[in-house]
């Protein structure tokens, strides 16, 4: 029995040699003698170069400065108070303060007796503006229209409450 499974395993491995494939085998030895393994070059690493930080003329939000200030008014009981750039919620609002600054589109300018405006496109539509008419929900108010952008000047509230001008623009789209 034991002889019985010993030549059984060798006719088996002697049918797994065969030449059947060895046409297969041979095109294959062929084809790849002339080629070599070929490494593509690391990539150029790009030297780090620093950013300097050039922010000093901005109000720094972790200075004693802007503490010092909300303290003082929490102490008096007037959160919030700074009142000197807050809004005039009393005005009606125009059509373009319904739309967020970002989805808005300026397409164009054109100018008529002196008055330069700029053309914005909301959505689907395009709206003639000027200095003095506010776009965004920030209640952004336009201070100048060149050639490609509108400059405005919106007002936002800080963690106190308290309202601050801040300058944005926006640009010409192709």
């Amino acid at each position: 029995m034991r002889y019985l499974a010993i030549i059984t395993a060798v006719l088996f491995l002697a049918a797994c040699g065969g030449d059947e494939h060895q046409d297969l085998k041979e095109e294959l030895k062929g084809l790849t003698k002339d080629l070599r393994g070929r490494i593509e070059p690391l990539p150029v690493v790009k030297p780090y170069e620093p950013v300097p930080y050039r922010a000093f003329d901005l109000p720094d939000p972790f200075g004693p400065a802007k503490i010092e200030l909300a303290i003082a008014a929490a102490a008096k009981g007037k959160r919030g108070a700074s009142s000197v750039n807050a809004p005039d919620t009393a005005r009606p609002k125009e059509p373009l303060e319904t739309y967020p600054l970002e989805s808005l589109k300026m397409v164009g300018t054109l100018s008529q007796k002196g008055v330069t405006y700029a053309l914005v496109r909301a959505a689907s539509s395009v709206h003639r503006v000027k200095a003095g008419n506010y776009l965004g929900q920030n209640f952004g108010i336009i201070t100048e229209i060149t050639d490609n952008q509108i400059n405005l000047k919106e007002l936002v509230q800080d963690t106190f409450g308290d309202w601050t001008e801040r300058k944005m623009a926006l640009q010409m789209v192709d």
